[in-house]
């Protein structure tokens, strides 16, 4: 399009090409001029230009927000052309509650994602790529399964027993507990982090753990933009723990029973027999190739990518529908992960006054695969998968083939639960499918010039069934088992609708500005249960047909339903005065269900104030600083996590017990739990002082936040008089501290026409301190559950931080120097005086034993030795991003770390204990434990006494603190003149890398884990899921 054609440049030839972003994306609208007349014309939808020009010319490209380049004609005909960004971040739009305001107006502290980073590699949710990405947010997967969730903690706990994860708004839906799974993150357009109180407060009761808003992309006014990707990638476990070979097993072993030793004909069990060969000698087995278990189990995995979308629109009406499809294979037998997905988001202007809108997802996902982390029903710590892949023999035998062998018949011990891991994985059926459908609607009227009405409704519904079945293949199903052959039918689905209701007003007047915002929101959840299990299936061919006809025993599921409601009314003004001095004010009230009518309705407020001294008079005109804003704020937010009815008594019918009534057995209901009247919300004051700072027109960026949170009225179960009949009951008590800093930085480092590189980077350190219990109490003391050891393993004491690793101090293994005598019958061992035992009588010591640090100096090792023996917390996380681009191509590589956390290795309380038993197999540093050979070992000696006070000790707690080369992708985007010719927009060929290294001291399968998940047990790790390094290629196409 011509703008004013200039007759004299007639003599001048056709010059045409595409103008670009930094994305390689066309620039539709750029203005193009012959420099020194008046010929100009535009770029079109797809980017392109023509424009007549001579020689000796130079063409000037401008657009809105972008650096002007100005490029000599020459003796080309074809000049394509890439822009750079002028906008600051400092323009950047941000999503807060109800509304949207520019980053430098912003009075509270929020984190934004750049969604270009994450989706320039493979990643099949969101929240998998948050970890590292924004300061003060940690996130911890539990495992690597296919689909499995993550933890996501903003600022550090604030609750011991309730939920401490962000609430979410998606598309200006809340909800506490999604299924993120179920988005696709090539639909998001924003994700934006609430930190402070300032501003989370607008959700009240919901917006303790911080808010994480999510807003989806949406039609835009031009012609359809289709867009397809497409990633194929392969998956190889980088969780592989090495156990002893061959040569030291059997060395092993007749330490442990020196008649496996024994000559050929020796009457002997069990049944495989070592040294018993012909000429053989343990040297023997050195030679001997092992049996690979974790090689046998993991595999190399696929995984496809594909979503398509179609986004346009008109004036009037705007679209954006897309499709994806996720196909993962888990790098452990049998496991996969699908998703289907699909969204529409409408939105269509009535009048000028009037508009409407929706925005609608439906996903079907499906994980199959058994949980590693999970054990046998009973408990059985040593039935979880790779407790048979670590614990089963590495030697072959040679009269059967131990991998077809679904016990290895050498184990004569039938509490022994070790079964064959590959028939396990391959036997066991374990099907989880979720349906999920979101639909928010709106409706949108101009009231006024500056006062605007918006009322939205939507719902949520979410129908989930967890399907299982063990054969007598499986550990849970194998003969002798307590249930045998089992089935098991769960569902568990929940409904949610949300209306809300907001008016704002937006008014200028001069250099101040005002927006006030008033709302009323109401909002109810429903939550069902119900299933069917039987057991001592007699005809497992038959699976689930086989249950409900008289085959099996039946074991009755009590359904359950739960129901709550919430009411909310909410206000907030903002004032802007010449984007120089900024206020913020909030208040929310929030009525729940949850609680007694006394304590229905919780009132939280904040304010927040921001002087950018940049504006004033002596910092203006600058050259150096190109921003400098101050923030403060102050708010009382609250959590609501807890059960819909814990302020009631319940009851409930126990499925053993029956009464007799005119001679028939009846069920009747007993008091389950005793109620509390006086329940109230746990309520959390922050305060939160920021500083953000811009050098060289925003080339270099710095924001920091220093915070200081208290949560008070902690709802806790507490011990109560016996009296009632109860043990315990929930009640608010105590109160938590978190306090911290956060730094990020971001910098433009090279910025030229074929060359750009950027970096980004954050930290965080956050101290978390339990400020006070229940009257009288100043600890509390948690236990792993289903876990080999049944004492405590952590504690949370008054003082200090929460969830704290909890045990005996060890000292390593006796010495001989610890003894008199030389161990013969003449000469036994005996202690020396003064040197404390280790719970075993102090005849029984020998060198080689554990040995703990007396705490109390009684020479008695027991339960008053236990100690603080590591902190699950870490002192600081974060990450760091640099993206390169040359010409073509674009490189983005990102790390992420934690340091000073630690972890309890529980795996190694199972596998490098002195008292395993025998046939079993461990870790392969047991190779190097106390002998007489070694006597300066600290690993204990085999069979040696573990000491009666438990097996958690600071031998089993290690330094978690690790730096992950997370992410790197290499891009390349085919030259626009070949896209044009293809009829495309844009074409993007890429490879990356995710889960490349690690470096860590962690001697685990992975240091990022906490496979018990709760606040009060960080860092415990045992039989995770191997987390899984991932090469994919793929391509992003636009047309």
């Amino acid at each position: 399009m011509t703008i004013v054609p200039t007759f004299a440049q007639a003599q001048g030839k056709m010059i045409s090409g595409t103008v670009h972003d930094e994305k390689k994306e066309p620039l539709p609208g750029v203005t193009v001029s012959v420099k020194g007349t008046k010929e100009a014309t535009m770029t079109d939808f797809t980017g392109q230009y023509k424009i007549k020009a001579t020689s000796k010319d130079q063409l000037v490209f401008s657009y809105i927000s972008y650096e002007t380049a100005t490029i000599t004609v020459g003796d080309r005909s074809s000049i394509d052309v890439g822009l750079h960004s002028t906008t600051s971040n400092l323009e950047e739009i941000v999503v807060i509650g109800y509304g949207t305001v520019k980053r430098k107006d912003l009075t509270g502290s929020v984190g934004s994602v750049s969604m270009a980073d994450i989706n320039k590699a493979p990643i099949r949710s969101f929240d998998d790529a948050l970890a590292g990405r924004v300061a003060g947010v940690q996130v911890t997967s539990s495992d690597g399964r296919p689909g499995s969730g993550v933890d996501i903690v903003i600022r550090g706990n604030n609750s011991l027993t309730q939920a401490n994860s962000p609430l979410y708004v998606i598309d200006g839906f809340l909800i506490e507990d999604p299924n993120n799974n179920v988005i696709n993150p090539a639909d998001i357009e924003s994700i934006d982090i609430l930190k402070d109180a300032s501003a989370t407060a607008i959700y009240g009761a919901r917006g303790a753990n911080g808010v994480i808003v999510i807003q989806t992309k949406r039609g835009k006014k031009g012609k359809p933009v289709f867009t397809f990707n497409s990633t194929t990638g392969v998956q190889n476990s980088i969780s592989r723990v090495e156990v002893m070979d061959p040569y030291n097993y059997v060395k092993y072993q007749i330490e442990v029973d020196p008649t496996l030793a024994a000559p050929v004909g020796s009457p002997k069990t069990p049944t495989e027999l070592y040294l018993t060969g012909p000429g053989r000698t343990l040297d023997y087995y050195k030679t001997v190739k092992p049996v690979d278990w974790q090689d046998l189990i993991t595999r190399t995995a696929m995984y496809k990518n594909n979503d398509f979308a179609v986004r346009g629109g008109t004036d009037k009406f705007k679209y954006a529908v897309s499709l994806s499809m996720v196909d993962q294979d888990g790098v452990v037998l049998n496991s996969n992960y699908k998703r289907y997905q699909g969204r529409l988001n409408l939105d269509y202007s009535i009048t000028d006054k009037l508009k409407v809108g929706i925005n609608t997802n439906y996903s079907f996902l499906k994980q199959t695969g058994l949980d590693p982390t999970k054990g046998d029903f009973a408990g059985a710590t040593t039935s979880n998968v790779f407790a048979s892949v670590w614990g089963t023999r590495p030697v072959p035998s040679e009269t059967y083939n131990i991998e077809e062998e679904f016990v290895d018949p050498s184990i004569t011990n039938a509490s022994d639960y070790r079964v064959n891991p590959i028939a396990a994985l391959e036997n066991t059926y374990d099907v989880t499918e979720v349906k999920n459908f979101g639909f928010n609607g709106y409706v949108e009227y101009l009231l006024a010039k500056n006062l605007k009405l918006r009322s939205t409704f939507g719902i949520n519904e979410n129908r989930s069934e967890r399907d299982e079945f063990y054969n007598s293949q499986t550990s849970r199903g194998r003969k002798g088992s307590v249930n045998g052959v089992q089935g098991i039918i769960g569902n568990t689905n929940y409904s949610n609708w949300l209306n809300e209701n907001t008016i704002t007003w937006d008014k200028t007047y001069g250099k101040s500005k005002i927006v006030a915002l008033g709302g009323f929101t109401a909002q109810q959840r429903k939550d069902w249960f119900n299933g069917y299990s039987e057991y001592q299936l007699k005809d497992e061919s038959l699976m689930f047909d086989g249950m409900g006809i008289g085959l099996g025993v039946p074991q009755r599921v009590i359904p359950t339903n739960t129901e709550w409601t919430m009411a909310s009314f909410l206000a907030r003004v903002n004032y802007n005065y010449g984007s120089k001095y900024m206020i913020t004010a909030s208040m929310r009230a929030d009525g729940s269900s949850k609680f007694p009518t006394e304590n229905h309705w919780g009132y939280f407020p904040s304010g927040a104030i921001a002087w950018k001294f940049k504006e004033e008079n002596f910092l203006k005109n600058n050259k150096v600083l190109s921003d400098g804003k101050l923030r403060a704020s102050y708010g009382q937010t609250g959590n609501n996590r807890v059960g819909p009815y814990d302020y009631l008594t319940t009851y409930f019918n126990p499925i053993s017990n029956s009464y007799a009534f005119n001679g028939v057995y009846m069920d009747g209901v007993i008091p389950n739990t005793l109620g509390n009247s006086e329940l109230k919300w746990e309520t959390t004051e922050a305060m939160d002082i920021g500083l953000d700072l811009g050098f060289f027109d925003q080339r270099i960026s710095f924001a920091a936040d220093v915070y200081k949170k208290t949560t008070n009225d902690l709802l806790l179960k507490t011990q109560i008089p016996n009296s009632s009949g109860f043990t315990t009951a929930f009640k608010n008590v105590g109160s938590i501290e978190n306090k911290g800093l956060e730094l990020t930085l971001n910098t433009r480092n090279i910025v030229t026409k074929d060359f750009t590189w950027s970096t980004s980077a954050n930290i965080a350190f956050n101290k978390n301190k339990l400020l006070a219990l229940n009257e009288g109490q100043d600890y509390m003391e948690s236990t792993i559950n289903n876990f080999d050891v049944n004492t405590s393993g952590y504690i949370a004491r008054v003082g200090e931080p929460i969830g704290l690793m909890y045990g005996l101090q060890s000292l390593g293994t006796y010495k001989n120097e610890d003894f008199t005598g030389s161990g013969t019958t003449a000469d036994p061992y005996v202690l020396k005086t003064g040197i404390a035992g280790n719970g075993n009588t102090r005849a029984s010591i020998r060198p080689g034993d554990v040995k703990y640090q007396d705490q109390n100096g009684d020479l008695t090792i027991d339960k008053l030795d236990y100690t603080v023996i590591g902190n699950g917390q870490p002192k600081h996380t974060g990450g760091f991003s640099n993206n390169f681009t040359y010409k073509n191509f674009d490189l983005n590589v990102f790390f992420q770390w934690s340091y000073g956390n630690d972890i309890l290795n529980g795996n190694r309380v199972i596998f490098d204990a002195a008292g395993a038993g025998i046939n079993k197999n461990l870790f392969a540093n047991f190779a190097d434990r106390w002998s007489p050979e070694n006597p300066n070992s600290d690993i204990p000696r085999v069979r040696g006494y573990i000491g009666s006070a438990g097996g958690y000790s600071s031998y089993t707690v290690e330094d978690g603190s690790y730096l992950r080369f997370k992410t790197l992708a290499l891009g390349y985007n085919v030259d626009q003149k070949l896209v044009t010719k293809w009829h495309l927009k844009s074409m993007r060929f890429f490879v990356s890398g995710q889960n490349l290294y690690t470096w860590t001291k962690y001697t685990g399968p992975d240091p990022e884990v906490n496979t018990n998940r709760t606040a009060l047990t960080p860092g415990f790790d045992y039989s995770p899921y191997p987390r899984a390094r991932t090469i994919a290629f793929g391509t992003n196409i636009t047309f």
